[in-house]
């Protein structure tokens, strides 16, 4: 089964391969068309030149027309009829004219137009087809990086496994011995980050795709806020979210854009700075602001791997912007140079 990224890719080179054949191949059969739609005039018109001479055939309507400035040896159409004009002998006023109707005419080519519908069945699927396998082609090596990274990300798991153990082996032991103690309360959050972590890598692995619930949106923001502050002890956290407002969503994901929104806005804020969080209940919009440094380039903070410090990998953002498309949040940001960011999520009717 294909991931999305695959599917994404997939169904981009196909679309790519298939309208660009098909637009090369269009051209070719309107232009052979052309030419088979000439050839049946010209054989028209032919038989039309005998006609002439003899009056012997059935095929065309037979009448004299008036000197006008039509071109004689020459198939002429109008709304109503078919003809060609050609001189009679010792007679200067009046043309020949043979002739049938734009009607018959249709008729006749009736053969071409099936012609060409079969032909160009016949290359839609030929198309379709090397489309599909082109597109599966292109895929293969996206498949082969895909699957080398999950190999690389298991063995990375795996080695997770023995640290992680020992850890929370010695920091058990270290509670028995010292009691309660505000630094190892931060190390065991720290170890329960790094579990979470894992836990998303592993269901990333197994193709796992959480389902959406119900939630309280202040106590998960409490929640993240606690995570968070332990490690900024200078800076001010305020909540400002009604305790009735509750999201439908995937939450996991939700968490994620919502740890990396206070991460930034706590890592690049002013000492002794603060961090508000704020829900308009009639804009149905959350606003995540900080006392920071500001942005200089705020079009460039969704870009990955774009940063204006040396802290950081640039990816937090990037992620906050792809995991909002998917949960259908709206995200806006407003920044001013060295007063503050503001980060607005605005969810839609469907979460609220």
């Amino acid at each position: 089964m294909l991931k999305h990224v695959e599917l994404e890719a997939f169904f981009k080179s196909f679309f790519l391969f298939f309208f660009s054949i098909g637009t090369l191949l269009g051209v070719i059969f309107y232009v052979d068309y052309q030419k088979e739609l000439q050839s049946f005039d010209e054989k028209l018109l032919y038989k039309m030149h005998v006609c002439s001479y003899s009056l012997d055939c059935d095929a065309y309507q037979v009448n004299f027309e008036s000197q006008k400035d039509n071109e004689l040896y020459t198939l002429l159409k109008n709304k109503q009829e078919v003809f060609s004009l050609y001189p009679v002998k010792k007679v200067s006023d009046y043309y020949l004219k043979l002739s049938f109707t734009l009607e018959t005419y249709h008729e006749q080519m009736h053969y071409l137009h099936e012609n060409l519908i079969f032909r160009g069945i016949i290359t839609f699927v030929v198309t379709l087809f090397l489309s599909i396998m082109f597109s599966f082609y292109a895929l293969y090596p996206l498949r082969n990086a895909l699957l080398l990274t999950r190999e690389f990300i298991k063995d990375i798991l795996h080695d997770f496994n023995t640290p992680i153990a020992t850890m929370r082996l010695n920091l058990s032991s270290l509670q028995k011995e010292i009691g309660e103690n505000t630094k190892v309360k931060r190390i065991e959050r720290s170890i329960e980050n790094i579990l979470w972590l894992e836990e998303n890598l592993r269901n990333y692995l197994h193709f796992e795709s959480s389902s959406k619930e119900y939630f309280n949106l202040l106590p998960l923001l409490e929640e993240r806020v606690h995570m968070v502050e332990q490690n900024y002890p200078y800076l001010t956290y305020i909540i400002e979210v009604n305790e009735q407002i509750k999201l439908y969503t995937f939450k996991k994901d939700f968490i994620r854009i919502i740890d990396n929104i206070i991460i930034n806005a706590s890592k690049y804020n002013k000492a002794n700075g603060e961090v508000r969080l704020k829900y308009e209940v009639h804009k149905q919009t959350l606003s995540i602001s900080d006392t920071g440094k500001g942005i200089k380039n705020p079009k460039m903070v969704f870009v990955r791997f774009y940063k204006e410090h040396e802290r950081g990998v640039g990816i937090g953002l990037h992620i906050v912007e792809k995991l909002s498309k998917i949960l259908g949040i709206e995200v806006k940001l407003e920044t001013v140079i060295d007063e503050g960011t503001t980060v607005f999520l605005k969810f839609s009717r469907q979460m609220v």
